[in-house]
């Protein structure tokens, strides 16, 4: 057992003690064993049940999740703190200069009056901090590990800054429906999944620019999927209903008509 006080309320300091304690001989065998690789899934899966909370505007749930998300925080600098490396103190320091750093409007003398003004200071002195003298810099810089939906946006946005972009949306909608016939190529030529203009790079292209239309107008293209997603788990739901037998024994006109009625009855 270790040496602890338990309280009716804890503090910041609190919490970090309880971390290290857990992680210290005679704490938890679990914690003790946990590197950054074995709990990093965990960080992801906290951080979308926070968006769900906030998603369903559930304070109580907020609170919890936060929280979790925040021992992730600290569990990750617990172990730098046991390397050496840093502490959660630098953490807390760090993002607290960073903050006052690129909001000079705030903290210093620069003029911003609108939000608009506010983001493109914001990428001038993010750029400077993290030395990325070209937009390719910028684009490097996005993380390799966010859904691809989401990157390829954050890509786009940086290009169109830089002054590469299309017309407008209808220009990228020609660009994605010409993606989509160059996919059905490689479909009809029998090519192999990896060939070079085979199907995984022309449907990589496809949702690429179907992301860049959802960039244009100011779509967030995952947002738009999970709520095709939504829709179709509630047709396709109408569809078993209505079905009178195994949905495996109908052909394609079949299923075609089930999808067609379910459609019509969403809409009654």
């Amino acid at each position: 057992m270790v040496d602890f006080q338990c309280k009716p309320n804890y503090g910041y300091e609190d919490f970090l003690n309880i971390m290290r304690l857990l992680r210290a001989p005679g704490g938890c065998p679990w914690d003790r064993e946990q590197t950054h690789g074995s709990i990093r899934r965990n960080f992801l899966e906290e951080t979308y049940e926070v968006l769900d909370a906030l998603d369903r505007d559930d304070a109580v749930d907020m609170c919890e999740e936060l929280g979790d998300v925040l021992m992730q925080v600290v569990f990750h600098a617990i172990i730098e703190e046991e390397r050496g490396r840093f502490t959660m103190a630098d953490v807390v320091d760090g993002v607290a200069k960073k903050m006052v750093y690129r909001h000079p409007h705030v903290f210093g003398t620069v003029q911003a009056d609108t939000s608009e003004q506010v983001l493109v200071n914001w990428e001038v002195l993010k750029k400077t901090e993290k030395g990325q003298a070209t937009t390719a810099d910028a684009i490097e810089s996005v993380p390799h590990t966010l859904p691809a939906l989401w990157r390829a946006e954050k890509v786009q946005k940086k290009t169109a800054k830089a002054g590469f972009d299309w017309q407008n949306a209808v220009s990228a909608l020609g660009k994605l429906e010409e993606e989509v016939r160059e996919l059905r190529e490689a479909l009809e030529s029998g090519k192999g999944l990896d060939d070079p203009h085979g199907v995984r790079e022309e449907l990589g292209d496809t949702l690429f620019m179907a992301a860049k239309v959802g960039q244009m107008t100011g779509v967030d293209p995952e947002d738009a999927l999970h709520r095709a997603c939504d829709k179709f788990d509630a047709r396709f739901r109408r569809v078993e209903q209505a079905a009178d037998k195994p949905l495996s024994d109908y052909d394609e006109a079949g299923l075609i008509a089930l999808w067609k009625d379910a459609k019509a009855r969403e809409k009654s």
